[in-house]
């Protein structure tokens, strides 16, 4: 029987220092369709896609691109043969624009054509329902916005295969529905996309097969068609027994009621300019109190960037006063702030959370490596140092060689628990969380989730900032609900339906 596989890798194994992350790992792709990669945080799902993408090279195994047995030594090896990758973490370059970005080392010649180029990206654009303005620069782009121009990058270049690392994690309910229907109009047209995902309704709605990983083995190929056709929780189910061994526990919904005082973190009539120079946030008023986790959602875009940096000392505000434990903290600095006891964990963990080529160790003491007991008259103490970190390893279940490994051999998800473990670390009283959960499987996903239900009985307030609308009502005590730089809504949980908020976000009176 003649094999029809546009992708064939067999064999695949490779290994890092103290890991087998892929172990004989078989994958078939076929042209035209919808491939999900589904397994939890460091199953080796990832690892096998930069094999393919040829970030990395197999220690064993081949790899056939259709029907031809090949080498794939870089990226551009992996280009030339129609195969494109969109990183969980992107790769845009900060000082070109978009439009730069998408012809960087593909157009040829002493002069660039700006405005055929500007043609191509309208059709690519208007053909799949990725609009984006080619002049704008990347850091004044949304992680949804860069992540369609990383989408966009790959179509410009007409590469035949497109990798996808959690496409629809940073995305609203809306904006991933747009993603998906995308997705399908690149299937119809015979583009192949492979979607690393942990996301089961994901995999479930678009794709024709799933491949399910666990410790860096193939557990198991399933048909898209057929689990579609089972009862939803029993596909589900059976998905999450492959990936996991024990389907887990969902984060429990019931949220405590807690004893509240005067307001911890209070916000007034609060404005802040966008990247453009523009007013992003326009009059925010709200408080925080302690004990307490308040939910904030909206479209996934600069908004929440910016609250979340107003509050944590990133961005200046521009009117209005911010006050904590009633002290006016408007002008205060990100380090005076840290002091006081707020701690901010960003939604970009890999270019703003942590160094990654320093070790575990270095990043642990970022934020205070110039005070006792990490350092004494100037002098770091280095077995303190690494006695930390080591604990924060243990305590928090990060899967990592030891303290002295470096950031980027972790998962993203080891990742995320790590910048948590290090800002719990300094008992802040108030803990600013900008989309948490982003790219976790759902272990890691209950696991982040139940350590900020358990600080906040403690006492800790939790400003939640998240487009999981799941997250969002299985966490927060109060939602607020942001829609062109403004709070449209504010309300107790128990008052609050996915549909009345669902309007409120899409600005539907």
């Amino acid at each position: 029987m003649k094999d029809n596989s546009l992708i064939k890798m067999i064999g695949i194994t490779k290994t890092f220092p103290g890991a087998i992350a892929n172990d004989e790992v078989d994958f078939d792709l076929q042209a035209g369709e919808i491939h999900s990669l589904l397994g939890e945080n460091g199953a080796g799902k990832t690892t096998l896609m930069n094999i393919l993408a040829g970030m990395y090279q197999p220690d064993k195994g081949t790899i056939g691109v259709r029907g031809q047995t090949v080498q794939i030594r870089s990226p551009q090896d992996s280009l030339k043969l129609g195969i494109g990758m969109v990183y969980q973490h992107f790769t845009l370059i900060p000082n070109l624009t978009v439009l730069e970005n998408l012809m960087l080392g593909f157009e040829g010649g002493l002069f660039l054509n700006l405005k055929r180029a500007e043609r191509k990206l309208q059709q690519i654009s208007e053909s799949y329902g990725l609009s984006i303005d080619p002049h704008r620069m990347p850091q004044d782009l949304s992680i949804g916005e860069r992540q369609r121009t990383e989408i966009l990058k790959i179509l410009y270049h007409e590469s035949d295969v497109l990798i996808l690392d959690e496409p629809a994690s940073v995305l609203s309910s809306a904006e991933a529905e747009n993603l998906y229907h995308t997705l399908k109009l690149l299937r119809n047209v015979g583009k192949s996309v492979i979607l690393i995902t942990h996301n089961l309704k994901e995999a479930l709605a678009v794709s024709d097969h799933i491949t399910i990983m666990r410790s860096g083995r193939k557990a198991a190929e399933l048909s898209g068609d057929s689990l579609r056709a089972m009862d939803p929780k029993a596909a589900s189910g059976k998905i999450l027994e492959l990936m996991f061994g024990a389907i887990p526990q969902s984060a429990s919904s019931d949220v405590e009621t807690v004893l509240v005082d005067d307001p911890l973190l209070v916000l007034k009539n609060v404005e802040v300019l966008n990247s453009r120079g523009q007013v992003g946030l326009k009059r925010i008023s709200f408080s925080v109190r302690n004990g307490e986790i308040f939910g904030i959602t909206g479209v996934a875009g600069e908004d929440q960037r910016l609250l979340a940096e107003v509050i944590g000392g990133q961005k200046r505000a521009s009117s209005g006063r911010l006050h904590y434990r009633g002290r006016d903290i408007t002008r205060l600095k990100i380090a005076e702030r840290f002091e006081l006891g707020i701690g901010y964990i960003t939604a970009d963990r890999i270019n703003e959370g942590c160094v990654l080529n320093m070790a575990l160790s270095e990043n642990s003491i970022l934020q205070n490596y110039n005070r006792p007991p990490f350092s004494n008259f100037g002098i770091l103490d280095q077995a303190h140092i690494r006695s930390f970190a080591a604990d924060l390893i243990s305590r928090f279940a990060i899967r990592a060689i030891g303290p002295e490994a470096a950031v980027s051999t972790l998962s993203g998800g080891n990742i995320q628990k790590f910048l948590l473990a290090r800002s719990l670390a300094g008992k802040p009283g108030l803990i600013i969380c900008n989309s948490p959960t982003y790219g976790l499987d759902a272990k890691t996903i209950r696991f982040v989730q139940d350590l900020l239900k358990a600080e906040s009985r403690q006492g800790t307030a939790v400003l939640l900032i998240t487009s999981d609308m799941d997250e969002l009502f299985s966490c927060s005590n109060r939602i607020g609900v942001l829609f062109n730089g403004e709070i449209v809504g504010l309300m107790e949980r128990g008052d609050a339906t996915t549909e009345k908020v669902a309007k409120l976000m899409l600005g539907v009176n």
